[in-house]
């Protein structure tokens, strides 16, 4: 009869012992890398966005003379960012308010509203046409994009559907980095300004600066690895160009 393993046969002869399985010194520096890259990987895509951006961005803040480092570019476009009972969110109108002040300094000529219009019963650009009016800006200056669905179509529709070619990109300060990435490598030559909305609502800014992470990959994505196109492209339109030069 064999002996348990460990255990002297009736022989007197020891049995083979079987030792517990251990990682190697070469398996465990695998292992640590591959951690390390995981841990890596979803920074990747906020690091592109920020690189991208760095030196064509500026923070439109309360008491600084930001508009001074924007340079005069042909038109601004502005994404949507919802609205509620036919008025513009929070954080649209602090958009919208840049928007208008880039007008009145003299740094654009015209506006490009870009948003979302999929639905009979949700109009992002004609209000947001409605309150830049109420707010000074004349309605022949003022160009609605209705299928701005997110931030890469918005950009692309800018260059493809308007003829842009260079512009301010306004928006706030936790998407910044993002959308004048997507502007740039869509053909852009884009400035971005953003409002800094941690001071009014920090609650929703954190929770819309921790959505940026998978909002960058799927940007980085579209823009550099698929070149997607936008949901609607359709015929070039000449109301950015009848605003710029009426």
């Amino acid at each position: 009869m064999e002996g348990l393993p460990g255990s002297s046969s009736p022989g007197g002869v020891l049995s083979r012992v079987v030792r517990p399985w251990t990682w190697s010194r070469t398996a465990l520096r695998r292992g640590f890398q591959g951690l390390v890259a995981l841990s890596v990987l979803p920074l990747v895509p906020m690091t592109w966005a920020w690189l991208t951006s760095s030196a064509h961005r500026v923070t439109a803040g309360p008491g600084t003379n930001w508009t001074t480092e924007v340079p005069a570019m042909p038109a601004a476009l502005v994404l949507g960012a919802g609205v509620r009972n036919g008025k513009p969110t929070p954080m649209l109108s602090a958009r919208l308010d840049i928007a208008a002040e880039l007008y009145r300094v003299g740094k654009v000529r015209a506006l490009l509203l870009s948003g979302d219009n999929s639905r009979e019963d949700y109009d992002e650009p004609s209000i947001m046409r409605d309150y830049l009016i109420a707010h000074g800006v004349p309605a022949g200056k003022i160009v609605l994009d209705y299928a701005g669905f997110d931030t890469w179509d918005s950009c692309v529709r800018a260059k493809e559907i308007f003829g842009a070619s260079r512009l301010v990109v306004v928006t706030q300060v936790f998407h910044l980095p993002r959308a004048v990435a997507l502007c740039r490598v869509a053909g852009l030559d884009a400035f971005g300004v953003g409002d800094d909305s941690s001071h009014d609502w920090p609650v929703e800014t954190l929770a819309y600066a921790v959505r940026e992470f998978p909002a960058s990959a799927k940007a980085l994505v579209d823009s550099l690895v698929l070149h997607s196109s936008p949901r609607f492209l359709g015929r070039r339109e000449t109301a950015l160009d009848r605003a710029l030069t009426g």
